[in-house]
């Protein structure tokens, strides 16, 4: 194996086989031509062949000195791609981002934020936590760190909070169910229905952002089915087994095929505001901050995007 081969001699055979002429080649290195033809004397004991025929008046490469020609050609090419990979100016972040985020949250700008913010720093490592808003308030303010995505009805005095979207929901109900096809209900009526609600995985809470609505609402009363999945909510309220509350980006498809159906309640607009949480206080780490920094980038550049 050629574990010792010098770069620099393959550098000297590589310009003479591109200039075709070792006085051209040693022009073009800034070397003597004595020491060009030496280096390539040198090349051909290091691999016990000839690669230039000489004595003749037209420069030509033996069979073997066109191959390490060729090989020559995408080794330079290789270490000139290491020199930009390199030498580029954005300088490569490594460490954690570890957010807090309530479940089931919609949302094409933090989509668009962890594709870019990944695009740029590749290194970062990121721990995404689904923890309802009440408990990732608490852990801030406790911590005086950390990074939310809070539903929220109102700023939290002593922390930051940047509000990015509001998020719309609405009550739906399966084809089958009585309220299907009518345009505006009560909430006394809904208060008696059967409800399909979300369950946190873990400690039986429900899942926000749609427990924070049906607890304004009043409904959840008379419980039909529970799950944790927003698929499986979706499920049983198509399937008949009750009215349920769901975001609207999840259920398009459903509504344009008549599986569902959104129940317009007079004097409630159901919607909420998702807030990026930080502390004031908190020297937060650069791969933190870049993240922080990015939300506010793509908001400034594209307001409507939620």
């Amino acid at each position: 194996m050629l574990t010792d081969l010098n770069l620099n001699l393959l550098r000297s055979f590589f310009m003479i086989a591109e200039e075709r002429s070792l006085t051209r080649a040693a022009a073009r290195l800034n070397m003597s031509q004595p020491s060009v033809s030496q280096a390539l004397q040198r090349l051909e004991e290091y691999l016990a062949c000839q690669l230039v025929l000489r004595g003749s008046r037209k420069f030509e490469l033996t069979a073997r000195g066109q191959k390490v020609y060729e090989e020559c050609g995408e080794i330079f090419r290789a270490v000139e791609r290491i020199g930009h990979l390199t030498q580029e100016k954005t300088v490569e972040e490594f460490g954690e981002v570890r957010i807090q985020i309530i479940s089931n949250l919609e949302s094409p700008l933090v989509n668009e934020a962890l594709r870019l913010y990944h695009q740029r720093y590749p290194s970062v490592t990121w721990i995404m936590e689904v923890q309802n808003s009440q408990d990732t308030i608490k852990r801030i303010q406790t911590e005086k760190c950390g990074i939310g995505l809070c539903l929220l009805a109102r700023p939290v005095f002593s922390l930051r909070c940047e509000l990015l979207f509001r998020e719309e929901f609405s009550v739906y109900c399966g084809a089958e169910h009585p309220f299907f096809g009518r345009k505006e209900v009560e909430k006394r009526e809904l208060r008696q229905e059967s409800f399909v609600s979300f369950t946190c995985a873990t400690g039986g809470m429900g899942l926000e952002p749609m427990s924070v609505l049906s607890q304004s609402l009043g409904l959840g009363e008379r419980i039909s089915g529970q799950s944790p999945n927003l698929e499986e909510v979706r499920r049983m309220i198509v399937a008949g087994l009750g009215i349920g509350i769901l975001p609207l980006t999840a259920v398009h498809d459903e509504v344009a095929n008549g599986l569902l159906w959104p129940l317009e309640i007079k004097g409630y607009p159901l919607g909420a505001d998702v807030f990026l949480v930080t502390h004031p206080d908190c020297a937060y780490s650069r791969a933190e901050q870049h993240f922080i920094d990015l939300v506010q980038e793509l908001r400034a550049l594209y307001p409507d995007m939620h």
